[in-house]
């Protein structure tokens, strides 16, 4: 591995954009009324947070992305497009679980393309809940 790269952990969840109401503040009897700009019914959001593995003082980096629907390897392939960018010339040592779309053949393919970025695989036993 090269210690002169960043180590960029990143991950993936969804969210309902819909209010979920169960108890407020308005007058008994007069539904509340919730507005949000925002025409979607379900978001994905990955984030991608980087630490310097050699040189501490450059500081933390995050970046995230968000879309409406779910994440597929075509969508996370255009998350590390993004990501290729925010991280301009540096190598990338990429941590994440093991969703299918991170280790399908069309993201391998992607990745062997790719010479800034390596992959690593969380253990099965790291994931949470």
């Amino acid at each position: 591995m090269n210690t002169r790269a960043w180590i960029v952990f990143l991950d993936e969840s969804g969210v309902s954009l819909l209010p979920q109401i169960r108890r407020t503040y308005s007058p008994r009897g007069r539904t509340p009324l919730l507005r949000h700009r925002l025409n979607w019914k379900r978001a994905s959001m990955a984030g991608a947070l980087g630490y310097h593995a050699a040189d501490p003082d450059r500081g933390a980096r995050l970046c995230f992305h968000l879309k409406p629907g779910s994440y597929d390897t075509a969508g996370l392939i255009e998350v590390l497009e993004q990501v290729e960018m925010f991280y301009r010339g540096e190598r990338v040592v990429l941590v994440w679980d093991g969703l299918s779309a991170h280790w399908s053949r069309a993201m391998r393919a992607w990745v062997a393309e790719q010479d800034w970025l390596t992959l690593e695989r969380l253990p099965a036993y790291a994931q949470c809940c």
